[in-house]
């Protein structure tokens, strides 16, 4: 039989606020838009990505395309107005 647990009233010691970062539930049902195109990956990424995908039961495409949204959140710019103004 395991050890039983004693809990006691004593500090715990010093706490960190994590920030909520999951998005909201609204967020998660959202249907995202989406264009299928055609690509050319190397054999060993893509043997990779399968490994991933089945040891956390998910789709290798998916992780791909997650991977490439979360690039592109990190190095997206604001697109800038290229329109000139008159003078």
């Amino acid at each position: 039989m395991s050890a039983r647990i004693k809990y006691t009233d004593e500090p715990i010691g010093p706490l960190k606020v994590v920030p909520d970062f999951l998005p909201a539930p609204e967020k998660l049902a959202e249907k995202e838009d989406s264009v299928k195109i055609t690509i050319t990956l190397s054999k060993e990424s893509v043997e990779f990505f399968k490994q991933e995908a089945k040891k956390h039961h998910t789709q290798y495409q998916r992780m791909i395309r997650r991977l490439l949204d979360a690039y592109t959140v990190a190095h997206q710019q604001p697109i800038k107005n290229n329109r000139q103004t008159p003078k």
